[in-house]
């Protein structure tokens, strides 16, 4: 079965199970997800997609409009994999959404009228990743890297925030990935935000950088810090404490494991690193897929981790954080997006080395 069938099969047991006759999908990370990695996102701040996609048992249509269909034909190859594709002109409201339904009950992936949200099933099923999805997220994971460390090398002090985020964009850009988003901090920012938005602030000691790279629909996430000079001990301390609550997070994922299980784990080692508090001023992430999180994880959660899924977390102390994008394996984590070359910390946990991000001391 390829990857397109297994997951028509899986949208079509969801609408079995809830006595529908087809789902809208409308979300540009759905579109991604049910075309197998074609784009359909003209604004990236939109979280809609310039088409939508109707599933039923017996059909597969894009619906879009006389502006983007023929390049969803000729460049993301759409037609010659199956799917019909309705457009109207631009100009015109669309009315084909009736026609495919034939007045059928409708679930779509976001909340509207006359139709049942099935949002949240819907992530839980881009969450599930296919064995095709696992190799992309690898590349994606590996250009993320790249591109972090091709900019990171080109931080000088004196750049302002938003010159280190146009250096993050521009090796991103030049690798095929679309920063969703791009956050940088300097100096007394890094401890004050926990998303800073740049600014035209200068850098004098102190960067963190934090990325979300789009390649193919999927989204790798990361954060490294730099500081020019020698970290004073107070961010010595810190910077060990969060990277033992990630090596925690990390390694309690583990197939068959409930989400609240994990994050019960990394709460107990906020305590014992002499943090507790930390965890409520930012979430701690949750499964990464075609959304930077799926969805959060939370204290009260009960999903269970499944082998193949991908996670970032990513806890955070006062002017420190810790963050990478993993999949789950039988083996073991298997982090996509570490840096060559970057410092390290290894932190052992239940008797593995899980190594984490240091703060990289530039001369």
């Amino acid at each position: 079965m390829d990857e397109w069938e297994s997951k028509r099969q899986r949208l079509l047991r969801l609408l079995e199970e809830r006595h529908l006759e087809g789902i809208l999908l409308r979300r540009a990370s759905s579109f991604a997800w049910a075309t197998c990695g074609a784009n359909a996102s003209v604004n990236i701040a939109s979280s809609w997609a310039e088409a939508e996609l109707v599933i039923t048992p017996s059909r597969q249509v894009v619906l879009t409009n006389n502006i983007e269909a023929p390049r969803l034909e000729a460049e993301e190859g759409l037609a010659e994999r199956g799917w019909e594709i309705e457009a109207t002109p631009w100009q015109e409201s669309r009315e084909a959404l009736s026609a495919v339904l034939q007045g059928g009950a409708l679930g779509a992936d976001t909340a509207m009228a006359g139709a049942i949200d099935l949002s949240q099933e819907v992530a839980r099923l881009r969450a599930d990743l296919t064995r095709e999805e696992g190799t992309r997220f690898r590349d994606v994971g590996r250009l993320c890297a790249e591109a972090m460390a091709a900019a990171a090398q080109d931080v000088r002090p004196g750049l302002t925030e938003n010159e280190i985020a146009g250096l993050v964009a521009r090796e991103c850009e030049d690798r095929g990935v679309q920063p969703i988003v791009t956050l940088i901090a300097a100096d007394e920012r890094v401890f004050r935000y926990r998303h800073p938005l740049p600014t035209p602030r200068r850098l004098e000691r102190y960067a963190m950088l934090v990325l979300c790279g789009r390649r193919k629909g999927l989204v790798c996430s990361l954060t490294r810090l730099i500081h020019f000079g020698r970290l004073p001990e107070s961010l010595q301390r810190k910077q060990q404490a969060v990277a033992a609550v990630d090596a925690a997070l990390i390694a309690a994922t583990r197939p068959g494991v409930t989400l609240s299980q994990v994050l019960a784990r990394g709460l107990a080692t906020y305590a014992k690193v002499g943090f507790p508090e930390e965890w409520r001023r930012h979430h701690q992430g949750g499964p990464a897929a075609y959304e930077p999180r799926e969805w959060l994880a939370r204290p009260e959660s009960t999903d269970v981790v499944h082998s193949g899924q991908a996670f970032a977390w990513n806890p955070s102390i006062e002017g420190t954080k810790s963050e990478d994008t993993f999949l789950v394996e039988d083996a073991g984590p298997r982090i996509l997006t570490e840096v060559t070359d970057w410092p390290s910390l290894p932190i052992e946990v239940d008797g593995q080395v899980i190594r984490r991000p240091a703060i990289w001391e530039a001369a």
